[in-house]
């Protein structure tokens, strides 16, 4: 019930205030979607633990980047130490934009 409230809510800013305020963000996907899809994902709680690190590294002195909602919540999170289920630094890049060699950046 609350993850399907956060998804109306989301999508309701993404129709009506993102446009207002402007495509800027420094991640891809956005941070609304990301949020959404962490909410999806994982359930309002954690999900939405999740959405609000990603929130807070979005900024000027902030990450940017391919970011990624990750498959399983942080092994050490649990229900009542919320903070360990976002990630407060850094960007979950997937496997397949991981250069091995050095050279390959350059191609």
């Amino acid at each position: 019930m609350l993850a399907r409230a956060a998804h109306w809510a989301i999508r309701g800013y993404q129709l009506t205030l993102s446009s207002l305020v402007g495509r800027q963000c420094r991640h891809w996907p956005s941070c609304s979607e990301y949020t959404d899809e962490a909410i999806g994902r994982h359930g309002f709680w954690a999900g939405g633990w999740m959405g609000a690190a990603r929130i807070c590294r979005c900024g000027p002195f902030g990450t940017h980047g391919v970011d990624i909602v990750p498959d399983r919540p942080p092994a050490r999170a649990r229900w009542w130490m919320p903070w360990r289920y976002g990630r407060w630094r850094g960007v979950e890049t997937p496997p397949g934009l991981v250069c091995d060699e050095p050279d390959e950046a350059v191609r």
